[in-house]
């Protein structure tokens, strides 16, 4: 048996899976993070921890398979900041990768011709070097404290192991990463005024991280199990969706949303402000266009009518019509790629006396869509190959958002059958791989088609028109803003 542990912003999830990779049972726990001050956004890594262990003591209980355990594998949201003491104490809550306090550092950095050059990314305010900088200024006393920075799924194997270790996925959204060498730079440590015994030692993602913890492991029923690398939520998803090669990729719309394309080779573009990890498996990175709000540009509709989701998106059924002439730019919390922007926000226009709630929905709808185009267009920029994309998360349960995002973007959409995929079979594929050895090809495989949804070809180059326009409308809402 192997264990994927999927360490999301809002709950844990933890699946276990047998050696064909078929899955045995899930089990979810919930928390939620805190938000102090507005762009704060914060979570105590003990509700992870307990989490980790109402999830396992459900399994174990309701699985009895789960006693031949033998490998794990962490997959955690990106860029949060987990400061431990000489001791291993946590010294504040973990500052989450949605936390824009750090805007003025992250600029700062970003300023420095060395961090784009070697950590091939754009230093966003989410990342996890300008949080340690507005730590060191703003929380003096806690910094000199610092003994180890990790991020939250390096916590989670600290506490499966008793060993700071951390992946290579996970580490490139830090600012601290050497991304082609795949190793912590030194002279973006010192830029930043941390040092490298403050990290925690690296492996590949599908590589042995250690070993479960004697106690745990008798706590828990199992013998030895070994502990993978683990990965960043994305690469572990990218894993579990089996994209790992030029060529294969998918679209996630969650809260935030995702283009990802897998890249055979080191390809940096950080003027697009597309992200250039490391991927989970050896010798292979991808690419990734990041909006920031997705499926919660919907909920946030959702919230002011009154309505849930879906009972907004229901009445619009699953004809696709022409663009409307509402337009919403999806800029609520800020934006990644392409505008690198903290400060734009989201905003209607094109509203009239005839609007509707259902023209308001086709514009949240189609902003989303455009804002997933960007990505792909910066994508191509690259050389990225996009074929066919599978689509994943909340919300490609609409198939009208599906039908819209595919004529968008003018590529087909495939669909898993129901069934496991995503960060949590990614993760406990990657447990798999590291107590085996197997092949990560082998074992990392894409899932069965259920869907295939095409683009409207009588509606490709309406909806181009309309990206067009939509693309113009950033600069002249940000020069009012």
């Amino acid at each position: 048996m192997y264990l994927g542990i999927d360490l999301g912003t809002s709950g844990l999830r933890a699946l276990l899976i047998d050696d064909q990779g078929r899955a045995i049972g899930s089990s979810e726990a919930h928390y939620s993070a805190v938000h102090p001050h507005a762009g704060w956004s914060e979570q105590d890594p003990a509700e992870w921890i307990a989490a980790l262990e109402k999830a396992v003591a459900h399994l174990r209980a309701s699985h009895p398979e789960f006693a031949a355990l033998k490998g794990i594998g962490v997959a955690g949201h990106m860029h949060g900041a987990t400061l431990l003491d000489a001791e291993n104490n946590v010294l504040r809550p973990c500052i989450l990768w949605n936390d824009t306090r750090s805007h003025t550092e992250a600029a700062a950095l970003d300023h420095l011709p060395v961090f784009r050059e070697i950590s091939a990314n754009i230093v966003f305010p989410g990342f996890t070097a300008p949080k340690l900088m507005w730590v060191a200024k703003n929380e003096p006393e806690v910094f000199a404290k610092v003994a180890k920075v990790l991020l939250p799924a390096a916590y989670l194997n600290w506490y499966l192991t008793g060993a700071h270790v951390a992946d290579m996925s996970d580490s490139a959204g830090t600012s601290w990463l050497d991304v082609g060498a795949r190793d912590w730079s030194s002279r973006l440590l010192s830029a930043s005024h941390m040092r490298k015994d403050q990290m925690p030692r690296l492996v590949e993602g599908s590589a042995p991280a250690g070993q479960l913890r004697a106690d745990l492991a008798q706590a828990w029923g199992v013998g030895d199990v070994t502990v993978a690398g683990g990965a960043g939520d994305n690469a572990a998803a990218a894993c579990g969706i089996g994209a790992l090669t030029e060529g294969q990729g998918f679209v996630s719309l969650g809260t935030s949303g995702v283009l990802l394309a897998a890249r055979n080779g080191f390809a940096p573009a950080p003027a697009t402000a597309l992200h250039t990890f490391c991927h989970a498996v050896p010798d292979r990175w991808y690419q990734m266009g990041v909006m920031l709000s997705a499926t919660d540009s919907l909920n946030w509709l959702a919230s002011i009518t009154g309505k849930s989701p879906r009972e907004l998106v229901e009445p619009l059924g699953e004809t696709l019509p022409p663009p409307g002439r509402v337009r919403f730019l999806p800029y609520l919390s800020g934006e990644r790629t392409p505008h690198n922007d903290a400060a734009i926000r989201g905003s209607f226009t094109g509203l009239g006396t005839d609007t509707t709630v259902n023209d308001m929905v086709l514009a949240v709808l189609t902003g989303v869509a455009f804002g997933l185009r960007d990505s792909a267009e910066a994508l191509r920029a690259t050389g990225a190959e996009l074929g066919q994309l599978f689509a994943i998360g909340g919300g490609s349960a609409s198939a009208l958002w599906l039908k819209l995002i595919a004529t968008v973007l003018d590529l087909p959409l495939a669909k898993p059958e129901a069934g496991e995929f995503g960060a949590a079979l990614g993760a406990a594929r990657l447990g798999q791989v590291a107590a085996t050895g197997a092949d990560p090809a082998r074992i990392m495989t894409p899932p069965p088609i259920g869907a295939v949804i095409a683009p409207q070809a009588d509606l490709v180059a309406a909806y181009d028109d309309a990206y067009r326009a939509f693309r113009a409308a950033y600069p002249a809402i940000r020069a009012i803003q």
